[in-house]
C-alpha cells in the first residue's frame, strides 16, 4: 500500500508510546490519522499537532468503538489502515503467600484476570471486525483494500511470573492473527501483529535509572530499549509490502524473558 494524503488510519491508544509513533510516522507520509485513546487532552493534542482527528474511545465499549469509528470516518474518510495499540497489564501470581505471613494465601483476582483480557484481546478483536467491515466498502488499491496492525508482546512466548493475564491476552491477539488473516484474504485486507521487547515507553519512563539500565542491559544486542519509532518503522513496512501477511513478528533485539 502506498502511504499519501489518499489514504485513511486509525490508531488505537494512539495518544502515547507506540501508539503516538506510528500515529506520527503515517502523518508524516501525508496519511491523515485518527487518534483512538482515553486521555484527552494528549490525544487532543497530538490529533492538532498531526493534522489529524481525535475520538476518545474505550475499547471495551461496543458503543464508544462505533462512535469513534463514525466520528473518525466522518472527518477523515474510511480507513485503510488500522494499528491496534491500545493495551495494558497488571502483574498477580497464580496464587502466593504473603511475604509478612506465610499462612495467608493470595490468588490473582478473576475480575483482574478478566479486564485484561478485555482491553488487550476482546478489544482488539472488536476494533478489527468494525474496521474490517468498513473496509470491505472499498475499492482495492494497489491489491489491498486494507491493512491492520496488532500489537502483542514477547510475553505472549515467553510471559514473566505474575503475567499469566497479560501473557494469555497478549497470545490470544498472535493466536487470532492467522485466522483473521484468512477470514480476509479473499477481500484484499492483510493482517500482521508485532510482539514487542522492552521498550522505552511512558510506562518505563518514570521508572529508576538503574532500573531502566539493567533492563537495557538484558537485551542482547543492541543493548538498550527499544524505541517507539523503529515500532513505527515495522508497522509502516508491515503497510507498504504487500505480501506481508498472517504474520506475528518479534521486535525485541532477541530477548528471551527471565521468569522475573
Amino acid at each position: 500500500m502506498e502511504l499519501n494524503a489518499s489514504v485513511s488510519a486509525v490508531v488505537t491508544g494512539g495518544a502515547s508510546g507506540l501508539g503516538e509513533a506510528t500515529a506520527r510516522a503515517l502523518a508524516a507520509h501525508g496519511v491523515r490519522v485518527a487518534v483512538f485513546d482515553l486521555n484527552a487532552e494528549k490525544g487532543e493534542a497530538l490529533a492538532r499537532e498531526i493534522g489529524g482527528v481525535f475520538c476518545q474511545v474505550n475499547v471495551t465499549s461496543e458503543s464508544d468503538v462505533e462512535a469513534g469509528f463514525a466520528r473518525a470516518r466522518a472527518a477523515i474518510g474510511q480507513e485503510r489502515i488500522l494499528v491496534n495499540c491500545a493495551g495494558t497489564g497488571n502483574a498477580f501470581k497464580t496464587a502466593s503467600r504473603a511475604k509478612e505471613a506465610p499462612d495467608q494465601i493470595k490468588f490473582f483476582p478473576s475480575d483482574a484476570f478478566e479486564r485484561i483480557i478485555q482491553i488487550n484481546l476482546i478489544g482488539t478483536f472488536r476494533c478489527i471486525a468494525r474496521s474490517a467491515a468498513g473496509m470491505l466498502t472499498l475499492d482495492q488499491r494497489d491489491g489491498d483494500r486494507g491493512v491492520i496492525i496488532n500489537t502483542a508482546s514477547v510475553a505472549a512466548q515467553d510471559g514473566q511470573m505474575g503475567q499469566a493475564a497479560y501473557s494469555a491476552s497478549k497470545a490470544g491477539v498472535v493466536g487470532m492473527t492467522l485466522p483473521i488473516a484468512r477470514d480476509l484474504a479473499g477481500e484484499g485486507i492483510r493482517v500482521n501483529t508485532i510482539l514487542p521487547g522492552i521498550f522505552n515507553t511512558p510506562l518505563l519512563q518514570g521508572a529508576p535509572e538503574n532500573v531502566k539500565a539493567a533492563l537495557a542491559a538484558s537485551v542482547p544486542f543492541p543493548k538498550r530499549l527499544g524505541q517507539p519509532d523503529e515500532f513505527a518503522s515495522l508497522a509502516l513496512e508491515m503497510c507498504r509490502n504487500g505480501y506481508f501477511n498472517g504474520e506475528a513478528v518479534r521486535l525485541d533485539g532477541a530477548i528471551r524473558m527471565a521468569p522475573r
